[in-house]
């Protein structure tokens, strides 16, 4: 084959292998007859016309969850007061990929406090003290304190890591965990 009759096949060849996508696009999954809808058993008994066929196959095509942990409505309803001015600390437990990071970055810039916490710019640590306070602090998360425990410290090691980290900072009444 010469050059020409080359540049002659290349365009149909293109055409046909962009109808053939197009076609896989378009064409319903299911041609014709090819595969016939069946009403299902218990439609069939009822005598139930297809607007509640198509109701009970897309209820059966969901998956049934039970409950993993199933926690007491008064367990998830709760209250808890934070007394900012007390000895309280939130200790952010950050998890990745669950935007975490933009959720840490606005707790220390974006909450309306009597005293917000105090970012300079530039640097990523801000410095959350409680009202009236210089040195201590009611937040204790990667904006606030660092990786103090860790890169992306888990629920034990915050639990036994989030005591010490306080008394070193010079937050020694800070005892209280939840």
């Amino acid at each position: 084959m010469d050059e020409r009759s080359n540049r002659w096949l290349l365009p149909p060849l293109l055409a046909l292998l962009f109808l053939l996508i197009v076609y896989q696009y378009v064409s319903p999954a299911c041609p014709g007859a090819a595969c016939p809808r069946r009403p299902s058993a218990s439609a069939a008994r009822r005598g139930g016309g297809p607007a509640e066929q198509e109701e009970e196959e897309e209820a059966a095509a969901l998956p049934r969850l039970a409950a993993k942990f199933p926690f007491a409505r008064g367990e998830l309803c709760r209250r808890v007061r934070f007394d900012m001015r007390g000895r309280d600390v939130i200790v952010f437990l950050h998890i990745q990929k669950t935007g975490g990071t933009t959720f840490g970055r606005h707790l220390v810039r974006n909450i309306h406090l009597e005293q917000p916490c105090y970012c300079r710019a530039g640097q990523k640590k801000c410095a959350c003290h409680r009202p009236g306070g210089d040195k201590d602090t009611w937040l204790f998360s990667r904006f606030s304190t660092g990786w103090s425990c860790g890169l992306h410290a888990d629920w034990t090691e915050l639990t036994s890591c989030v005591p010490a980290a306080m008394e070193r900072r010079g937050c020694a009444g800070n005892r209280t965990l939840r």
